[in-house]
């Protein structure tokens, strides 16, 4: 892993991103009478995660940025329900959607780690800033 001086450096970003990707992919075959339905709602709940990502790391107060990226993980159940839903009304195939919750859960292995770290740092009242933790984060993930 490089030097984190960002947010957008952040693995867990840069993946989120890419399922952004994946979903918008998939939902372009769901049906038309479909675009203000299903199609809409998983399309802004794979967009608020790698938002809400940002927008915590872009925040003052650790516990702020927490409350973000708490919001960004649920975004990631959300997504996973409305993929199965997507594939229980046969929009997309069962390899669709094994292979994308295989990335949803990747997705949220990345952040859990992400907010287990960002909690430490919280309980453990370091004063340090938002971008000396992600420096500190890409130092200590390294692999």
């Amino acid at each position: 892993m490089s030097e984190i001086v960002s947010y957008r450096d952040l693995d867990v970003w840069q993946q989120t991103r890419l399922l952004v990707k994946t979903v918008y992919h998939l939902t372009k075959k769901f049906p038309k009478d479909e675009q203000f339905g299903l199609t809409i709602q998983i399309r802004r709940a794979a967009i608020s995660v790698p938002s809400n990502i940002a927008e915590g790391c872009g925040r003052n107060y650790f516990k702020d940025s927490i409350q973000f990226f708490f919001i960004a993980r649920g975004s990631l159940y959300e997504i996973e329900t409305q993929l199965i839903l997507a594939h229980d009304l046969q929009f997309i195939s069962e390899e669709e959607l094994k292979i994308t919750i295989e990335q949803v859960t990747r997705c949220k292995k990345l952040l859990n780690g992400f907010i287990n770290y960002f909690q430490q740092k919280t309980n453990n009242n370091q004063p340090t800033t938002i971008n000396e933790t992600l420096e500190e984060y890409g130092s200590s993930n390294k692999n």
